[in-house]
């Protein structure tokens, strides 16, 4: 397993955004060029890869799938392997999820199973969102999977430990950005102006009552607004406000219900301020929805593995563009104990290295075991 650590601690060092992976993606060609060729076909997909194992005695397709991209976080970790891109790191476990991905790989490139396996290295995760795209293309169209896996580390479990369940896992998520525009002037002249800082202020207010008072409250939604900015000095009236925040739902329908009151305040904030706003809801994912079967087949085996912890989690909060696959394709995704105090995109996040042996060798026995009637 030393392998697939030092190929993470290489790819936590080029961590690059979505779309850009480039180094990342030669990385990981380099790499696969290592491989016995006999049962390996490799497309490329923009930045991302997909890599087709024949199976021996094919009969089905099963895909497993990777996010590849990092975050725009300055690092501040105590490895020595630390990010060499200045403002960008793994900050969400994305250098694990490939090691991981290779080392599953890499077994079965060895070791074929029965069936096709579809590996797929997905860009821009993080955003733009790289999943739509990727589904839409001739490369996934000729080898699109039958059953579909995926996983993500999870810092609150401890090295061992695997969670999952049937239905809903990870929440519909929006971005959400606003601006308004105003007339700016002499802060000793207020009368002339039109203050877009009062403006934003207002609206920011305002947005936190939508989930206090137009959502049922025994629904989970969250809108939070993470950045407010305004102006460029303490004695000018700003011209121009900009929200940025994050809306998310458990359902698409309360998804729609949000989006729609945030548009009429902020129709009635154009109204009210006498200024002119605009709304972008930026990159949206659908919910991780895991399908009822094939999870249940996975959590009963993983029950029997005495090296596995297994729990039945609750939803997150949490979004993921896996859901776009999970929306066409039967199968689910699952969290993979990493045991670190720092929570998911902080800047000191250290996943402890085990897990990838942990998720290598639990993928490589659980995918030898599916046949076509698991799926």
């Amino acid at each position: 397993m030393e392998t697939f650590i030092q190929l993470r601690r290489a790819l936590h060092q080029i961590p690059e955004p979505g779309f850009k992976e480039f180094k990342t993606q030669q990385l990981i060609l380099s790499y696969l060029s290592t491989l016995p060729s006999e049962r390996l076909e490799i497309e490329t997909w923009r930045t991302g890869i997909l890599v087709k194992v024949s199976g021996t005695n094919p009969s089905i397709r099963i895909g497993y799938r990777t996010d590849m991209d990092g975050l725009p976080i300055s690092e501040n970790t105590s490895y020595a392997f630390q990010s060499q891109h200045q403002g960008f790191m793994h900050a969400c476990g994305h250098d694990i999820h490939m090691a991981i991905t290779l080392g599953i790989l890499t077994h079965f490139a060895h070791n074929p199973h029965q069936d096709d396996l579809i590996f797929i290295f997905e860009p821009a995760e993080e955003g733009p969102g790289g999943a739509l795209p990727m589904m839409a293309s001739a490369q996934f169209q000729k080898w699109k999977p039958d059953l579909i896996m995926a996983l993500h580390i999870a810092p609150d479990y401890p090295v061992g430990t695997i969670a999952t369940r049937p239905g809903i896992l990870f929440a519909n998520t929006s971005e959400l950005f606003v601006d308004l525009y105003g007339t700016g002037g002499h802060a000793a002249r207020p009368h002339q102006a039109n203050d877009m800082v009062i403006a934003t202020s207002h609206l920011a207010t305002q947005l936190q009552t939508i989930v206090s008072r137009n959502v049922d409250p025994l629904d989970s939604v969250i809108v939070t607004i993470g950045k407010m900015t305004a102006g460029t000095k303490q004695n000018i009236i700003a011209d121009h406000g900009r929200l940025e925040g994050t809306i998310r739902t458990l359902t698409l329908a309360a998804m729609e219900k949000v989006k729609a009151r945030i548009q009429s305040m902020v129709e009635a904030t154009a109204i009210g301020y006498h200024c002119k706003t605009e709304i972008d809801w930026g990159c949206s994912y659908c919910q991780v929805e895991n399908h009822v079967k094939p999870t249940q087949h996975f959590m009963h085996w993983a029950q029997a593995q005495p090296d596995i912890n297994l729990v039945e989690c609750s939803v997150a909060m949490t979004g993921e563009d896996f859901g776009y696959f999970l929306r066409e394709i039967p199968g689910f995704m699952f969290w993979l104990g990493v045991d670190t105090p720092y929570g998911l995109h902080h800047p000191q996040i250290e996943p402890n290295e085990k897990a990838i042996a942990v998720a290598i060798q639990t993928m490589c026995n659980y995918i030898s075991e599916i046949r076509q009637s698991d799926s």
